[in-house]
């Protein structure tokens, strides 16, 4: 009974382990640490417009001081302030050196652009055009992050199938080396014989040690993509078997990798913040009007009742000359705006030639497992005859290892080849910009 409790507690766990390919995608957007950042990063723009934006609203600033000295200008025009001039203050002598005076100053002051010849709005529509960036740049993570998981997560279930392919060509080999004993005691097989299947199973146990390895590598990957823990261990459910696709035309997949591909939006919308650095540049040659308030309360002890005063002034500022640095600053938006240029369609065209490359992939991984699903066959096939003739003392061990090592040879192609297909599949929906947990090349 304790045995039969602990085997189903075994069986629970195990299954509480099984995570599909979709269900790894989508811990992976809740888990990933590039996401979040990314994330981060979005909600860093969203600030910044909101920063652009208090362009527009009056700047009100509160400022307190104390100040006490002997200055004759200082004492008077205090006095002044604080309404505490008298007639005694006339006095030549007590003009000249007067007594200390303490002057505690309140002072709130407010300024309001006018006009600056858009320079606010132009801020503002730059930082949403920021925003838009931090948007794409948050998407193209999220691609990069699920196309990562895809490709570990195939390399980790082929790592897997390899280890079973290879702990069958053991076991194989082990029924083989008992056969050929045998046939040594009966005489029908040479010592060359035996040593010569042994050296087989050594090199076949060599491999598995090898993949085994392998695995573990491309198991931590796959937990580093999703945001476990690197040692996790889980079953992996979807099956490594080719996925049916009906391909569209590669045109179509190619139109909307430049409609649609982060990297694409991202080179316009550069291009449109050259465009507005550009006209802010040529604004520099503009007036700027700003409306200033003040209100001023000065007093010898503070909180006391002293003077009061305020004032309201319109400023304009224009800028007639600078050194040439409006001029050169205007060149170098044109240069951006040319170099931005440039660069779209260079984007362009290096995401129209990963979509052909997703293409070539996938097509051919397609090819290549129509050909080893055939030889597959026929290397198992030829596998069972030559143990039966050399069980029947009709072959020799040297044609029985050719079938046996045609047969791992055949496997592991066959199981390349779908891993192959399946990560083709994933990266031509990445290189399209259409990738996303509900693909259903995840299934």
């Amino acid at each position: 009974m304790k045995k039969l409790t602990l085997f189903a507690l075994a069986v629970l766990a195990r299954g509480q382990d099984a995570i599909s390919l979709k269900e790894a995608v989508r811990q992976s957007m809740a888990r990933s640490k590039v996401i979040e950042a990314s994330g981060a990063s979005r909600d860093a723009a969203s600030a910044r417009v909101t920063e652009a934006k208090s362009g527009l609203l009056p700047k009100v600033n509160y400022s307190e001081s104390w100040a006490r000295s002997d200055n004759p200008v200082f004492v008077f025009s205090s006095l002044l302030a604080q309404r505490q001039f008298s007639e005694s203050n006339f006095d030549v002598a007590s003009l000249n050196r007067p007594d200390f005076l303490n002057n505690f100053q309140s002072l709130v002051t407010g300024d309001q652009p006018l006009y600056d010849a858009g320079k606010t709005k132009r801020s503002v529509r730059t930082a949403k055009l920021g925003q838009d960036l931090s948007r794409e740049d948050s998407r193209r993570s999220r691609l990069e992050v699920i196309a990562q998981v895809v490709r570990f997560y195939w390399d980790t279930k082929l790592g897997a199938e390899e280890v079973n392919v290879t702990a069958q060509a053991m076991r194989s080999a082990e029924a083989d080396l008992e056969r050929s004993e045998a046939r040594r005691v009966s005489g029908m097989a040479t010592d060359a014989d035996v040593l010569s299947i042994r050296v087989h199973l050594a090199g076949v146990r060599e491999e598995q040690i090898r993949r085994s390895a392998d695995l573990e590598v491309a198991r931590a990957a796959m937990n580093d993509a999703i945001g476990f823990p690197l040692d996790s261990v889980h079953s992996l459910t979807t099956p490594l078997a080719p996925l049916p696709i009906a391909q569209a035309e590669l045109s179509g997949y190619e139109k909307n990798a430049v409609a649609g591909r982060p990297e694409a939006r991202q080179t316009r919308l550069a291009a449109e913040v050259a465009g507005v650095q550009a006209a802010d540049a040529r604004s520099n040659y503009l007036p700027q009007v700003t409306l200033h308030g003040t209100f001023e309360a000065d007093c010898q002890r503070f909180a006391h009742r002293g003077g009061g005063n305020w004032l309201v002034s319109i400023g304009l500022r224009w800028n007639l000359f600078n050194g040439g640095a409006d001029k050169a600053k205007i060149a170098e938006s044109e240069a951006t705006t040319r170099r931005t240029a440039a660069e779209q369609a260079r984007a362009e065209s290096g995401i129209r030639l990963q979509v052909r490359q997703a293409w070539a992939n996938l097509k051919a991984a397609q090819q290549r497992i129509e050909s080893a699903q055939a030889s597959v066959a026929e290397a198992q096939e030829s596998l069972r005859i030559s143990q039966n003739r050399f069980a029947a003392g009709l072959s020799t061990g040297t044609d029985l290892l050719r079938t046996e090592t045609a047969l791992l040879e055949t496997q592991t192609r066959y199981l390349a080849a779908v891993h192959d297909q399946r990560i083709a599949a994933a990266m031509l929906e990445f290189a399209a910009g259409t990738l996303s947990p509900d693909s259903e090349v995840l299934n």
